[in-house]
């Protein structure tokens, strides 16, 4: 029953925002085609439930040619590829709008472990490149639907380390109810309204 509880609440969710933000999604569009003439969505494949990939869709926050000499990289705090229209985007989260779709179909959830990029890396200490598939704590996260929010998303602060943030998405996993996913979805609009998304520590 709580299965279908939280994927009731997904859908009903995802058809609202969709619905209630689609004045939004033309005046988006046109600011980030007017900035530099790039293309306006960014796909992206990402790492859902049991490791089964999918395409997720994101309004472009970042240069057109963010990734051709790094790679599938988290963005920074102050990260040069971020264009001045999408830290706005990604300080409210209205970049993530298009994922409301993924959510809408099943393959991501509103509450959830973050869906990372397969490949996705970090650099540690000493310059040492780590694969998030090879961090502790991988698997677990991946037996449930990624979400578009998460204990990781709001309370990990950007630069920890993914061992870090993997210890939210599996106290996630292991606690997860859908009061506490309630809770999680009042926070994540409390952020939007302050637009505060960018900043890493603790945001309440």
């Amino acid at each position: 029953m709580a299965v279908r509880l939280k994927r009731a609440f997904d859908m009903a969710f995802a058809a609202t925002g969709l619905v209630l933000s689609s004045p939004l999604w033309l005046a988006i569009a046109a600011a980030v085609k007017v900035h530099d003439g790039g293309p306006v969505f960014y796909g992206q494949a990402r790492v859902g439930r049991n490791r089964r990939t999918f395409q997720a869709w994101k309004f472009r926050s970042m240069t057109p040619d963010a990734e051709r000499d790094v790679g599938p990289v988290q963005a920074v705090e102050d990260d040069p590829r971020v264009t001045p229209i999408g830290r706005l985007l990604r300080a409210t989260a209205m970049d993530e709008l298009p994922q409301l779709w993924n959510i809408l179909i099943g393959e991501m959830s509103v509450v959830g472990p973050r869906a990372l990029r397969p490949g996705e890396i970090e650099v540690r200490g000493r310059g040492t490149v780590v694969a998030a598939e090879e961090v502790e704590g991988f698997n677990e996260r991946c037996s449930v639907i990624p979400g578009l929010t998460g204990l990781a998303q709001l309370y990990a602060p950007r630069d920890v380390s993914r061992r870090s943030k993997f210890r939210y998405d599996r106290l996630y996993v292991r606690r997860q109810s859908f009061g506490l996913d309630m809770r999680l979805v009042a926070l994540s609009f409390w952020i939007t309204l302050r637009g505060t998304w960018e900043e890493r520590d603790r945001k309440f």
